[in-house]
Parts: structure tokens; C-alpha cells; sequence
């Protein structure tokens, strides 16, 4: 009898993966096409299935578990999930040299963007390892942050005097100095706001405008990505990564870069020619239905006056804040990428 419990127990174990890894991960916002195309395919079925079993995967999403968005990093480096993705922008209030990864204006296409994105990553690896306890698996876009108003606009000077919903720290700085009011309200919010005139314009990517039924509460859409493209973060409790088995950690790399980061980048620039038709009718809407709202042309003036006020006002203010090590680092890395330089 021992005999047979020997060999059943020795059956058992050689039919289950050796070392099962089970995580659990929390994505970025469930109703947006970033964790509907990407995220969530990624680690409910990519993952598992390239790991022959050995990663197994529960996933939820912060808006599901209600967390505030300025909580979902500082869980993960305490160790209540494995694993979690939002928007670095939420996270600036503990770590304002973390503002510097997604600066407004700088990227005009989805090639630019990713290109200040890998010469921003190594600072940012750092600061999460130092500022979360975390270590960074991928940084992907949102597209480009673009502006939904509930009234009429002609261009950028239009938003003077108006009170603007941004979608980051930088953002908000940055429609202070263009003369407008940058009003702190939550994504799920926002349309609510629009629609009672607590905000008369807000900002986020056009997709997720669509998504969320912008449209149904603004009439106005000014294309230039005054929020830059939300960089949204993922990243793994630094205790779990390091407990890992290297095979294991060069297969989650591996594969999150190709199934995951990379797809999610070569989609952005399509997606918001995409977007701005589904929003405005100016074009093939594959979302969906087309939506009615005016599309307000982006002047050169406009480009060269917002560009001005980034790099006079915007971004040496951030630098105060950061600190100037960390503004140096940013002109070797970022700076050089996109031919910016802050002055000190």
C-alpha cells in the first residue's frame, strides 16, 4: 500500500509543472483598448501558454478593485500583487522626477515617442527600483493625449481662461501657463464634469475618449497632444522578480516585449488616425459608429507657441522640482533623443 502511494504521489508530481509560478496582476483601466487588446490576452493566455503551464495568472484591473490611482505602485512595492500597470503620470506626487518620462509635445508620432520612451527607461528602472520596490517589464503607450472641449474652439488660444481637465502633472503645469486652469478630475469622472460645467475641456487620448463617451458630452476635439502619450508602466514587485529563476525572468522579458510592448507600440500612430475618424467622421471608424464632433486644425503658430512655453516655462519648472541631477540626466538621455535642453 505505502508502495502504491509512493508511486501515485511520484505520478502526481511529474504531471504537474515543476516550480508553478502563480501571479497576480493588476492591469491598467479595464474599459480602455490598451488592456482589451493587449494586456489582458497577454497574461491570461500568451504568458501561460509560452511558459507550458509554468505561470499561471489571476488578473484583475485597479478600476475593478476601486484603488486610487496614486495607490496602485505603492501596493505593488509592499507586496499585496505581483504585478501592476497604470499610467506613470499617477504616481508623480511620490516621485516628481518620474514627470519627466512623459513631457507634452515632444513626440508628434508614435516612433518619436518610443524613442524618449527608451532613452527615458533606464531613470525610470531606477526609479521604480527605488521609489516602489519594483522592477519595470514594459513601458506602452496610451495614444496621444489630445484635447476634448464642450464648447466652441478655434485653436490653442481658445483654451485661455477656460478650465481644463489634465491628464498629468506636467499637463496641468502646462495649461497654466497657456492662461487656461488645469482642474484635477478623474478619468471616470470627467464626463460628468463636461456635461455639468465643472471642466469646460479635458484631456486624454482620443481612443479612450471614444471608449468612454467623450463625445456624447463635447462638441470640440483640438488633435495636439498636449497630455504627451500616458506612458503606462508595468512592473513587478522587486521581492517576486528577484525570487524568480532566471529562465523564468528572461522568459517573462522575452515575451512581454514581443507579445505585449512591442505590438501595443506598432498599433499607436494607426490608432490615433483611427480615433480622431471615430470621434469626428473624417474617415473609416473601425471601432464602431463615427461620432459628429468638429475637428479644430492644429496651426503651426499653435505647434511653435506651445513648444515655446514647454521649453521656456514648463520644463525648467519641473527641473526645480526634480532636482538638477536629474535634469542633467534628462538632457543626456530624453533631451538628446528629441533635441531638447533644459536650461539650468
Amino acid at each position: 500500500m505505502k508502495r502504491t502511494l509512493s508511486l501515485l504521489a511520484a505520478s502526481t508530481a511529474l504531471a504537474a509543472p515543476a516550480f508553478a509560478e502563480d501571479l497576480s496582476v493588476v492591469g491598467s483601466w479595464s474599459g480602455l483598448p490598451l488592456h482589451m487588446q493587449y494586456e489582458a490576452p497577454f497574461w491570461t493566455e500568451t504568458l501561460p501558454a509560452a511558459s507550458g503551464g509554468k505561470i499561471n495568472v489571476a488578473l484583475t484591473t485597479h478600476n475593478q478593485m476601486n484603488l486610487g490611482v496614486g495607490d496602485v505602485y505603492r501596493l505593488l512595492g509592499d507586496g499585496v500583487y505581483d504585478v501592476a500597470m497604470t499610467v506613470a503620470d499617477y504616481a508623480v506626487a511620490d516621485a516628481p522626477e518620474l514627470e519627466g518620462l512623459d513631457v507634452p509635445l515632444l513626440a508628434l508620432t508614435a516612433d518619436e515617442a518610443r524613442a524618449m520612451v527608451d532613452a527615458a527607461r533606464p531613470m525610470v528602472s531606477e526609479i521604480y527600483a527605488n521609489r516602489f520596490n519594483s522592477h519595470v517589464l514594459a513601458i506602452a503607450p496610451y495614444p496621444p493625449q489630445v484635447v476634448f472641449c464642450n464648447a466652441e474652439i478655434n485653436g490653442l488660444d481658445d483654451l485661455a481662461g477656460k478650465k481644463v481637465r489634465a491628464s498629468g502633472r506636467m499637463t496641468a503645469k502646462f495649461l497654466e501657463a497657456l492662461g487656461a486652469e488645469g482642474v484635477n478630475v478623474s478619468f471616470s469622472e470627467v464626463p460628468g464634469a463636461l456635461q455639468k460645467g465643472v471642466v469646460d475641456c479635458a484631456v486624454t487620448g482620443a481612443g479612450s475618449g471614444y471608449s468612454a463617451g467623450w463625445w456624447e458630452v463635447s462638441t470640440h476635439l483640438l488633435p495636439i497632444p498636449l497630455g504627451g502619450w500616458d506612458s503606462v508602466v508595468t512592473a513587478m514587485n522587486m521581492d517576486r522578480w528577484t525570487s524568480l529563476d532566471a529562465d523564468t525572468q528572461t522568459l517573462i522579458s522575452e515575451q512581454v516585449k514581443a507579445e505585449f510592448e512591442d505590438p501595443a507600440w506598432a498599433s499607436a500612430q494607426t490608432a490615433l488616425v483611427d480615433d480622431i475618424a471615430c470621434l469626428t467622421g473624417n474617415g473609416d471608424c473601425p471601432a464602431g459608429d463615427a461620432r459628429g464632433m468638429t475637428l479644430v486644425e492644429v496651426s503651426d503658430a499653435d505647434f511653435e507657441k506651445a513648444r515655446g512655453v514647454l521649453v521656456d516655462e514648463v520644463l525648467p519648472e519641473w527641473a526645480e522640482r526634480a532636482g538638477a541631477d536629474w535634469a542633467e540626466r534628462w538632457n543626456a538621455s530624453v533631451g538628446e533623443a528629441v533635441g531638447v535642453k533644459i536650461g539650468m
